[in-house]
């Protein structure tokens, strides 16, 4: 595979970063001790480079038209400056990947999908374009993203947006974007900010040309005080998001799975006008019962003992295999083990005991809510 490199490798190299493979990418897995940074974004802050990341732009009269057709949500009813999770599917009902869709005025759009899927998605957009009035643009090369997540994020990026703009960063909602300056290397320039993550966490999004990644990277660690404020990978961005009940692709999403099994379903806009790709398949999935009456669904399993599940681990009823594990580890917030599992319908219910087969040895789960952990707001 080809090694790609964000514009902040060096950065991350100074600070003695452990890298490893991510969709292609060379990317920080961590910078000291993964659980100092899962515990740092959850008490005070955290900074990421999310750079691997996709940037697809679509623009032109029929851009909203064009999304509701593209994607199973319907993209035309967002107010500008919103943002709204989706998925796009194939039409067999299978999703190719989950990504978040910004709304930047009333015929332009960011999409914005997973790094091992970026490509894929501004290829099948290029494709389903044809017959469209409208223009899709693939922006990720030229585009880094940086995020802080976790309490202190708001208060740390306020020491870079002038005074008379405040309000606009402490006024932004949740899943929502607004363009705002940024104060670094000695200049101000206009960024695209939006108040989204993929940690459970407070915490903004911050897009930025690669030319002026490394300048707003290191504003943003200059303005933080000590114990504010530290560079996180890959790792803790796991630990945090599972912790958040946060699907991952290629671990819970996937091509073979679907949106009902995955608790996406209200994310499909089957009573949307017109049509969109995948929406027979996913009708009949719906009215078949796919993720409630038939099949296996995805659920949040807590360990009653010390030692964790992880993917691909077999979950047991009275010993025989009802399901398999997606995701699971340690939690370093809440404790416990805890997982994510597709199971038989039937084991779903909240309050279920689950065993997990740990390599030949049982251990003892129970069906829970998600997600595991919820801030305090």
């Amino acid at each position: 595979m080809t090694e790609n490199y964000t514009a902040l490798y060096e950065e991350h190299k100074k600070l003695g970063a452990s890298f490893t493979d991510f969709g292609g990418w060379q990317m920080p897995l961590k910078y000291s001790s993964e659980l100092a940074e899962h515990h740092a974004v959850r008490k005070s802050a955290g900074l990421f480079d999310l750079s691997h990341m996709g940037e697809v732009w679509v623009t032109g009269p029929q851009a909203a038209e064009f999304l509701d057709y593209a994607l199973v949500g319907k993209i035309s009813a967002m107010a500008d400056g919103k943002a709204k999770y989706s998925l796009i599917c194939q039409e067999d009902g299978g999703i190719i990947d989950d990504l978040i869709v910004y709304r930047r005025g009333a015929e332009k759009f960011l999409v914005v999908p997973n790094a091992g899927n970026a490509k894929v998605v501004a290829g099948a957009l290029l494709e389903r374009a044809a017959g469209f009035d409208v223009v899709v643009e693939d922006a990720s090369a030229s585009t880094s993203l940086i995020a802080v997540q976790g309490p202190l994020a708001e208060a740390i990026l306020l020491r870079l947006v002038p005074a008379e703009q405040h309000e606009l960063v402490t006024g932004l909602k949740y899943y929502a974007a607004v363009e705002v300056t940024f104060l670094m290397a000695g200049s101000g320039q206009d960024l695209l900010l939006a108040r989204t993550g993929y940690t459970g966490e407070d915490g903004f999004e911050i897009f930025v040309s690669n030319e002026s990644a490394a300048a707003l990277w290191q504003a943003i660690t200059a303005v933080a005080e000590e114990g504010e404020l530290v560079p996180a990978g890959l790792a803790s961005r796991d630990s945090l998001r599972l912790e958040a009940g946060m699907p991952l692709y290629g671990n819970e999403l996937s091509r073979e799975g679907n949106p009902f099994a995955a608790g996406l379903g209200p994310v499909v806009a089957l009573s949307k006008e017109g049509d969109f790709v995948g929406k027979d398949a996913l009708a009949a999935l719906k009215a078949d019962g796919a993720g409630s009456t038939t099949g296996r669904k995805l659920v949040g399993l807590k360990g009653l003992g010390r030692r964790a599940g992880r993917g691909h681990y077999p979950v047991l009823k009275d010993g025989a295999v009802v399901g398999e594990v997606t995701s699971g580890q340690p939690s370093p917030t809440l404790g416990y083990p805890v997982a994510l599992a597709y199971v038989d319908v039937e084991f779903a219910e909240v309050g279920t005991a689950l065993d997990i087969d740990l390599r030949g040895k049982t251990e003892s789960f129970e069906v829970v809510a998600l997600p595991f952990y919820k801030r305090q707001k």
